[in-house]
């Protein structure tokens, strides 16, 4: 499936992450889905990511944050002296996830049990960057009582 945004691309402005963001989804759409994995919202501000790496120990896997990608990696070691394997059912090859992140989202911890990598991701927007609620005062505006101050000087 091709999916063309040009026509969106001309009509707007700063939204050219987003219509990247679509185009390389449609791309990746038929790609590999190893290993597989979970994304779940916990609150409002708070994510989770649990991916399946059933055989791959601490060292052979490497998670990496940057502006607004998580990558994570397994890269399996070719021993020698590997086992002889009549069958092998649990897939241990090496692998690369992308994972786009939204602004101000951040990795929190990253833990490895019983064959699951579990991340935990939470957004902090900043101080700067939160709306602010502004009160309003009664009475009369600034410049009606500094010219009414005035008034008052000048008439005594």
């Amino acid at each position: 499936m091709r999916l063309d945004l040009t026509p969106y691309r001309r009509s707007t402005i700063g939204f050219d992450r987003l219509f990247d963001l679509l185009e390389t989804n449609a791309r990746s759409a038929t790609a590999e889905n190893y290993p597989p994995f979970n994304l779940e919202r916990l609150a409002e501000d708070r994510y989770r990511i649990t991916i399946a790496v059933a055989g791959f120990s601490r060292d052979e896997i490497e998670i990496t944050a940057q502006q607004n990608l998580l990558l994570v990696a397994g890269r399996k070691d070719e021993k020698a002296g590997a086992p002889n394997f009549l069958h092998v059912g649990i897939a241990n090859r090496s692998f690369e996830r992308r994972f786009e992140l939204a602004d101000f989202v951040f990795v929190e911890d990253a833990r490895l049990n019983d064959g699951l990598l579990v991340i935990d991701l939470v957004r902090e927007v900043p101080e700067a960057m939160k709306p602010k609620t502004i009160a309003i005062k009664t009475g009369q505006p600034l410049a009606a009582v500094e010219h009414a101050d005035q008034g008052e000087a000048q008439a005594a």
